[in-house]
């Protein structure tokens, strides 16, 4: 039985005793209501008042069973009260202490503003795919559901400083600002990028117009979930078989054949070497590398691999965990 209930029923248990000492009273003595309301309440709290009228003998062992009945009551109420809010001061403290905890241990995490419906959607990705994450979220009812998700959480404002840096934004992989405001996402962007200079960022775009505000605030990547919405509903009515392959390997956990994108290190033993070849040493396939300066090639075969290059490959998991380990050369 929840708190909450224990209370309630102490509560009508003690209500019920209040009304059989009246009854009581008013049969057994004959006295008035208002006789017998006080002499009730004067024996439930034991204050040692004198008796309204003589009592006689059953009057007098009424009043025990009343006495033991009503304190009874009382203190059961009295101590359901003090636990619950002592359980639920210390459980909420402990659970934030345990969240912070948890949060403080990790790298190479994203920061997820905003738990909506966007947020949410990518909370679950994020979650299929066992890339760690933390939601921020003012807003306690959507704090609430991400951590009865199992989500870890912050409850704030991500605009502050404050509230990102407890979400470990020093060590993050990057942040995804997915907020139901363009202004809010703005705000998160600068805030994001004046704690973070090398911080990858992405920010959802709500209405036409913001993408070019959103870049200037430091954004990498500008989503419009609307767009993208659009774009995917024409092409699965165009090319649907094209977008079934796409969803396969690229958005469905489990599958054999995957797509990844993998970043080169400077200690990657395959700098130097053509894709072609890259791709023969490791069995993966590689898809198109897109360069530093940003720009994208499509089955570059003869393209040689350099630092910060990244690679769209697929292939089998252990072909991609391979080749990750060799682009990135073994770093963990």
């Amino acid at each position: 039985m929840s708190p909450t209930r224990r209370i309630l029923w102490g509560v009508g248990i003690l209500v019920a005793i209040i009304a059989t000492g009246i009854t009581g009273y008013m049969v057994i003595e004959g006295w008035s209501f208002l006789d017998s309301f006080y002499m009730t309440i004067i024996t439930i709290t034991t204050v040692g008042y004198d008796e309204v009228h003589p009592l006689t003998t059953s009057g007098r062992i009424f009043s025990i069973v009343l006495m033991i009945g009503g304190v009874s009551s009382a203190l059961y109420i009295f101590s359901t009260v003090i636990a619950y809010i002592i359980e639920g001061h210390f459980g909420i403290t402990l659970g934030r202490r345990r969240m912070k905890a948890k949060i403080d241990k990790l790298k190479r995490h994203f920061i997820l503003c905003g738990y909506g419906r966007v947020g949410e959607e990518i909370a679950h990705t994020f979650s299929q795919e066992a890339v760690p994450f933390v939601v921020i979220d003012n807003r306690p009812d959507n704090a609430t559901m991400a951590e009865e998700k199992g989500y870890l959480c912050v409850l704030g404002d991500a605009t502050s400083d404050k509230v990102l840096m407890e979400a470990g934004i020093e060590r993050a992989r990057g942040l995804v600002a997915a907020v139901g405001s363009d202004t809010d996402n703005t705000y998160i962007t600068l805030s994001a990028r004046g704690l973070r200079s090398d911080l990858f960022i992405e920010a959802r775009s709500c209405t036409p117009g913001s993408e070019v505000k959103l870049e200037r605030a430091g954004a990498n990547r500008v989503i419009s979930p609307q767009a993208i919405g659009g774009r995917r509903m024409a092409m699965l009515a165009l090319r649907p078989a094209v977008v079934d392959f796409i969803d396969t390997v690229a958005y469905r956990p489990g599958q054999e054949l995957q797509m990844e994108n993998i970043e080169v290190s400077s200690s990657s033993p395959l700098i130097g070497l053509t894709i072609e070849a890259a791709g023969h040493q490791t069995g993966a396939t590689i898809l198109a590398i897109m360069k530093r300066s940003g720009q994208l090639l499509v089955n570059p075969l003869e393209e040689t691999i350099q630092q910060e290059d990244r690679l769209i490959v697929i292939g089998a998991k252990q072909q991609l965990a391979a080749l990750e380990s060799t682009l990135e050369g073994g770093r963990g």
